[in-house]
């Protein structure tokens, strides 16, 4: 089977990444590569896009999908989200999968295998009739290849009603568990199952 690097260029390069993006914590299991990103991305279609309004915080979750090096997320045009969105502010978008629970032969060492992405970036409205059809094209397609040849294309009505956002895909962090459990060597003679459990 082919990796994403393989059959998508977009992938090639990794994220940017500053401070506010860096990972500090289990620093080792964290990855700037896009192909991780892109693959978490395509595999969820659904972030929590995280921002400030009027001096408070906000995060609200969404469809989101990705054609190349782009983030498409839709509001109700006019809504407060799309206001938000136009205003240019920062994004902190994430996405995240619990894989399994970690069981432990200790409360402490409990833990779950993840996957997770956190995205710094701005929201830029996509006005172009061609460019709107393209990025719908490609997330419907992304849910079942071929859809979009079969079903009516968005009327004027539609179109006037949805507003459609670009966010650019340059800075962020994958970060990532997988194996079994931490156990302390005391611990290890307990009559406690551990391992890892399906979620």
């Amino acid at each position: 089977m082919m990796s994403l690097k393989e059959t998508d260029p977009a992938a090639l390069s990794s994220l940017s990444c500053c401070p506010r993006s860096r990972v500090k914590r289990a620093a080792k299991r964290a990855s700037y590569e896009r192909a991780e990103a892109y693959a978490l991305i395509d595999r969820l279609k659904t972030a929590h896009v995280g921002f400030v309004e009027e001096g408070e915080p906000r995060i609200i979750p969404l469809t989101a999908w990705r054609l190349g090096d782009d983030l498409y997320l839709h509001s109700l045009s006019g809504g407060r989200l799309c206001k938000q969105l136009e205003s240019g502010a920062q994004l902190c978008i994430s996405f995240a999968v619990t894989e399994e629970w970690v069981m432990s032969k200790s409360a402490y060492h409990h833990s779950a295998n993840y996957s997770s992405l956190v995205l710094f970036g701005k929201a830029q409205r996509v006005l172009n009739d061609v460019a709107f059809d393209e990025a719908f094209k490609a997330i419907i397609n992304q849910l079942s290849p071929g859809r979009w040849d079969q079903v009516r294309a968005p009327s004027a009505n539609e179109r006037k009603a949805t507003a459609l956002f670009r966010v650019p895909i340059e800075e962020g962090a994958f970060k990532s568990r997988t194996g079994g459990p931490n156990e302390e060597p005391e611990d290890m003679a307990l009559p406690v199952w551990h391992g890892t459990q399906a979620v």
